[in-house]
């Protein structure tokens, strides 16, 4: 039976706190009984990957890191529902936790923040300029079009990272065009990468709301705001990265798009300076989403050859 409040576990960033208000405003303009003042409660907490903040994440467990402690207080009965950015999420959950419910996917696209605001690309980067990331798929990708720069770690909040580059820290930096929009920093953007310039990670843009699987109260409320076409896309991108046994130490970037009944998948790995770039693209149903996402993988490491990943692990 549902409790009299619904309890939303989240990351306690400004983007993370962001999104679960989404999902609260939405839970409660489709379940009027959830509208009213304390019906829904927020519950940030702090996860491991929040807590580092010097190094990379690949070298400490990668993907989980920002999920681990909102999924223990659902399987603790802590939080009824979590809210996650699909992108952190690993392809296996813990067992008795389910993704329920996708909210409509917002832009996947990359951004690109730099120090001058007429840089429109890559190309327009000066030689060695500094560029700031933490995402080894963004490190990988510039140095294969441009091995020339100069890259170092940058981490932290949305907010923190512009700082940096607005400071001169940085010549430039990468960040999800999503976080921007649902921040209200769009114009924060120097230029929009095109995904044949920089494809995006696995479910970039996709905001996944998590409950226990015995929970069928909670799953039912949580049916309803489920946005159909979002879940095809992630699906077929998870079924991908899951095929790749995708973490954050090999740089994977995959995109689903659909027009009509029709899915178009594209997806890359990349050696981790850049110097070896595979892609592979299929075609099919939306009823094929799953299958289209394996059969890119299975592509993939076809022509990497398994040695390519072994090097990347």
């Amino acid at each position: 039976m549902m409790t009299d409040t619904i309890r939303i576990a989240t990351r306690g960033s400004p983007l993370a706190l962001a999104q679960a208000n989404m999902v609260r405003d939405i839970l409660a303009a489709a379940h009027p009984v959830l509208a009213g003042d304390g019906a829904i409660e927020i519950l940030p907490m702090r996860t491991t990957g929040d807590k580092i903040q010097i190094g990379s994440l690949a070298a400490v467990g990668g993907k989980g890191l920002f999920t681990k402690e909102i999924e223990d207080a659902l399987l603790e009965n802590r939080a009824d529902i979590a809210v996650h950015s699909m992108k952190d999420v690993p392809t296996v959950l813990p067992e008795g936790l389910t993704i329920r419910a996708l909210l409509p996917r917002e832009d996947p696209r990359d951004a690109l923040i730099a120090h001058d605001n007429t840089i429109k690309s890559l190309v327009d980067l000066p030689v060695g300029a500094s560029v700031g990331t933490a995402s080894l798929r963004r490190k990988a990708l510039l140095l294969s079009a441009r091995p020339d720069i100069q890259i170092d770690i940058l981490r932290g909040n949305v907010q923190t990272r512009l700082d940096k580059v607005q400071a001169g820290e940085f010549d430039a930096t990468f960040l999800a065009i999503a976080g921007l929009k649902r921040l209200g920093l769009f114009d924060k953007a120097t230029a929009i990468l095109d995904p044949d310039e920089m494809l995006p990670a696995v479910c970039q843009g996709a905001i996944g709301i998590e409950c226990r699987e015995d929970d069928a109260s909670t799953g039912d409320l949580l049916a309803v705001i489920n946005h159909a076409e979002t879940e095809i896309r992630t699906n077929a991108e998870r079924a991908f990265l899951a095929r790749l046994d995708g973490s954050c130490r090999t740089p994977i970037g995959g995109l689903a798009t659909i027009a009509g009944t029709m899915l178009s998948f594209r997806g890359l790995v990349v050696r981790p300076d850049g110097s070896e770039v595979h892609a592979a693209q299929r075609e099919g149903t939306v009823d094929e989403a799953v299958e289209i996402g394996i059969a890119v993988g299975d592509d993939l490491r076809a022509r990497a050859g398994s040695g390519f990943f072994d090097d990347n692990s």
